[in-house]
């Protein structure tokens, strides 16, 4: 069985390997970007589709998975995890906006 520090550790290295990933391959998305203090990230909820990428890259952790009821009938699976940003949590950092594989997070004026 999978130890908490075990999970840690991978988590962090998940983690690093990912912010690498992103600070290489995103130099002009970044500069796009409203970045810094008077930022905060948004999620659009109808797009996230709870892939857990920008938890990980979140160094503030400012960021929850929560569950959700489904909005459509047709389809009913028991896992519909959604991210939330806590707003006071957020530095404005701009990682889960390149990190999100949907562009479910954008940044938004605090």
């Amino acid at each position: 069985m999978t130890g908490l520090e075990d999970l840690a550790r991978r988590r962090e290295a998940e983690a690093k390997r990912i912010r690498a990933l992103l600070d290489g391959g995103h130099e002009n998305r970044m500069a796009d970007l409203k970045i810094g203090e008077t930022a905060v990230a948004f999620v659009k909820e109808e797009l996230c589709i709870g892939c857990d990428q920008c938890p990980l890259v979140c160094d503030d952790d400012a960021i929850d998975m929560v569950q959700r009821p489904m909005r459509s009938p047709l389809i009913d699976m028991e896992s519909n995890r959604k991210a939330v940003i806590r707003r006071d949590d957020c530095t404005g950092c701009g990682l889960c906006v390149l990190a999100c594989p949907t562009d479910a997070i954008s940044m938004i004026d605090r």
